[in-house]
């Protein structure tokens, strides 16, 4: 996963004091970050869904996640195993103009598939009464096992290295965002942790393409003639508003 691609080059870029956390490729890592948070959660849900017995939520998640490992496909020829980060840099091949379009699209649609999963999840009272209670975690616990993400947040314990000015990475601390706590630190919290996630990972893919794209105002005008970039929402918008 590209992660783990974005964890090597951060600490070749940190023992060669390079790090950068506003260029255009470190917004562009953190997009396929996002992409694969979306991606690995779809898989944690689907296929635990699966186990306690609700097999709808697997073929949605997995629709989607296919058009996610397209992406990866696109830009590194591989699908799971990709090589597409460089120190200081990425591999810029498979990046253009209708990539960006389809990931803005995606991330338009992939709504429906997330809440289409959440719904049928939480009305069902099977999956309630299989993870409600279930697998508890102490605060305590947490700490002292040295876990980490959605499972250490649903204890309680507010640990997101993205919100720490110490310890913050690619251009994380320059976006809005929000992380995601439980409260009994069961299997359900975990549960609802990762779907909250899949939204905001969908919100912060759309600040980056905004941040890749123009306004459209009279500040950013000779920015937009000297780039050529497109102005992939006001696409979208346009599409969106056109008579069925």
């Amino acid at each position: 996963m590209m992660t783990q691609e974005h964890a090597f080059c951060i600490a070749v870029e940190s023992l060669l004091k390079t790090t950068s956390y506003t260029s255009i490729y470190v917004q562009i890592r953190v997009l396929f970050d996002e992409l694969t948070r979306v991606m690995n959660h779809l898989l944690a849900l689907s296929c635990h869904s699966l186990d306690v017995g609700n097999m709808s939520p697997l073929f949605w998640a997995f629709e989607e996640r296919e058009r996610l490992m397209e992406f990866y496909e696109r830009v590194s020829g591989a699908r799971m195993h990709a090589a597409f980060y460089r120190p200081n840099d990425i591999d810029w091949t498979g990046l253009n103009h209708q990539f960006f379009l389809d990931v803005s699209l995606f991330a338009r649609d992939c709504f429906k598939s997330l809440t289409e999963i959440f719904v049928v999840l939480t009305t069902n009272n099977i999956w309630k009464s299989r993870l409600v209670g279930v697998g508890s975690i102490t605060f305590k616990d947490s700490l002292s096992y040295g876990l980490s993400g959605p499972v250490i947040r649903s204890s309680g314990l507010k640990k997101d290295i993205r919100f720490l000015r110490s310890e913050t990475y690619a251009s994380y601390w320059f976006l809005s965002l929000n992380s995601f706590l439980g409260k009994r630190g069961d299997s359900y919290d975990r549960f609802l942790i990762r779907v909250r996630e899949m939204y905001e990972s969908v919100n912060i893919v759309f600040q980056v393409l905004g941040n890749l794209t123009t306004s459209g105002d009279e500040s950013n005008k000779g920015f937009e003639k000297k780039h050529d970039f497109f102005s992939f929402f006001n696409f979208i918008y346009k599409e969106k508003k056109k008579p069925n």
